[in-house]
């Protein structure tokens, strides 16, 4: 982790560095989110999240108050909870493990030993992938898909600024 910390210049936010190895089950980051700078609060629905605080503090936001998150500080956030993450004066590093998510992809949807169970299951068949037109909305560091809200300029998972457009 210091390796990772001192590689990257103090002033950078979004995804420092992720896990990429082939044939993984896990996705992890590490991020860093700028001093002062809010995540807007969003609800992961598919899946539960581990955080650690690895540097820094800031407060997370659950829905039902906020929170104080300081260097040292695990956080379990269950899949459908509400979460958002502001930075303190000296902003906030930390890292997030979670189950690995398939790609966007434009097709067909996985296979049904691969698929979520929804809580709509029983109703008629759900369609799988993206449309192309959301691609446009991808965030380039951890892509992840940007809410269709005008006026949002950082991902709301990774803390990153999406690009222009």
């Amino acid at each position: 982790m210091p390796e990772v910390l001192r590689e990257v210049p103090a002033d950078r936010s979004g995804a420092l560095w992720r896990l990429a190895e082939d044939g993984r089950q896990l996705d992890a980051n590490v991020v860093r989110v700028a001093a002062g700078v809010r995540v807007a609060a969003h609800v992961e629905p598919a899946l539960d999240v581990l955080l650690y605080v690895v540097d820094g503090a800031g407060l997370l936001d659950t829905g039902e108050g906020e929170r104080p998150l300081v260097a040292g500080c695990l956080v379990w956030l269950p899949r459908g909870a509400l979460r958002g993450v502001a930075a303190g004066p000296r902003g906030l590093t930390y890292v997030t493990v979670h189950r690995r998510r398939p790609g966007l992809s434009i097709g067909g949807a996985p296979a049904a030993a691969e698929a979520p169970v929804a809580p709509d299951a029983g109703r008629a068949e759900r369609e799988g992938g993206e449309a192309a037109c959301l691609l446009g909305r991808v965030c380039t560091e951890c892509g992840r898909l940007a809410p269709d809200t005008s006026g949002i300029r950082f991902c709301g998972w990774c803390g990153a600024r999406l690009p222009a457009g």
